[in-house]
């Protein structure tokens, strides 16, 4: 979020992309001042602090005149722009990043209007909450977008409760093909996965859905999040993934964001995936045995073993990046995976320390 002045306040919220010259739905350097940038978008004009305007040239914002911010929603040149749909989930994950909200607040005319201005071939996330609460308003956007847009991919984080065999023919449409599905599942026992989820029913509603999403020929990202509950068992899920999974595009197994409810519950939930490093050798190495990708994340260079180190990713989201102060010899960097910028620390790893 970033603090404007607007100079109708009264004005309603708009959709833009940042430019140096007027276009239509442009919004338009027009003053380069020490202190502040101010742009013209028709007839509103607005400014911001010099600091943060020499970065906004090629982003996608939303702009809101009566908070006085805005929300650089698609960011010029970068690989991770995902939109948030809701606050609203119907799981409470133990760990949940982004703690979920009881309220909504409709935005999709507004987030239709973002991607339409988004880069050429760019790849659009949605994310909540729980997207898929708003099934039929996402779909419509998907499919609106898609059919104007064909040069865009889209990534979407769900928790896969909300289909239904009355979506199949819908989700074969061509604008689908197009889309990825990021969902999670962190065991391979039913009772262990709704108790992380806080929700009964969610591992069978799960096996459902992936069984109808196979049937509608989707594209899936598996995702499993370490947490002391579920490492052990890594290996069974490995199995079962391979057994009754293997139609899925990417397994992306990531260590815990220390952020949202994980931040007062580390000590509980985090595992040191370091000091014991048999569960993800072994779940790893099942896997790739059936052929399935493979991806880790937020998990340091120096925290793996050397088999794992081919599998490694840079985190999720390259805004969220970051190096702790005793990475800063270390001739690894350049192509280690990093931390999550709110916890940048090796402190919690029993085997970790720079590479020379």
């Amino acid at each position: 979020m970033i603090k404007a002045s607007f100079e109708d306040k009264s004005a309603p919220p708009f959709v833009a992309r940042v430019g140096l010259e007027s276009a239509n739905n442009t919004a338009a350097l027009s003053a380069e001042l020490p202190d502040v940038h101010i742009y013209q978008y028709r007839e509103q004009s607005f400014s911001v602090a010099s600091d943060m305007g020499r970065s906004m040239n090629g982003d996608v914002i939303f702009a809101n005149p009566a908070t006085g911010t805005l929300h650089r929603w698609l960011r010029s040149g970068s690989s991770h722009n995902t939109l948030l749909v809701t606050e609203r989930c119907d799981q409470l994950c133990q760990m949940c990043s982004q703690p979920p909200r009881k309220t909504h607040l409709d935005m999709f005319d507004h987030l239709k209007q973002a991607c339409l201005l988004a880069e050429p071939c760019a790849q659009i996330g949605f994310s909540g909450g729980e997207p898929l609460l708003f099934k039929h308003q996402l779909f419509e956007l998907l499919e609106t977008v898609g059919e104007a847009r064909p040069d865009l991919t889209f990534h979407i984080l769900t928790n896969a409760q909300h289909f239904d065999t009355a979506d199949v023919e819908r989700l074969r449409l061509t604008v689908y093909s197009r889309v990825k599905w990021g969902i999670p599942l962190y065991s391979d026992q039913a009772a262990m996965h709704d108790q992380i989820v806080a929700k009964p029913g969610a591992f069978a509603q799960l096996m459902s859905s992936f069984a109808l999403l196979a049937h509608s020929g989707q594209s899936i990202e598996l995702r499993t999040v370490l947490l002391r509950e579920n490492y052990s068992s890594l290996p069974e899920l490995a199995r079962m993934v391979s057994n009754r999974l293997p139609f899925i595009s990417t397994w992306a197994i990531m260590q815990m964001e220390r952020i949202g409810f994980a931040r007062n519950r580390w000590a509980d939930l985090f595992v040191d995936h370091s000091a014991q490093t048999a569960p993800l050798d072994e779940a790893v190495s099942i896997a790739t045995s059936r052929s399935l990708d493979v991806a880790l994340f937020n998990m340091p260079y120096c925290t793996v073993s050397p088999a794992l180190r081919p599998y490694l990713h840079a985190s999720i989201s390259d805004w969220k990046n970051a190096f702790s102060s005793e990475c800063k010899d270390c001739t690894a960097k350049s192509f280690c995976a990093g931390f999550f910028a709110w916890h940048a620390t090796l402190a919690d790893y029993e085997r970790a320390g720079p590479i020379r």
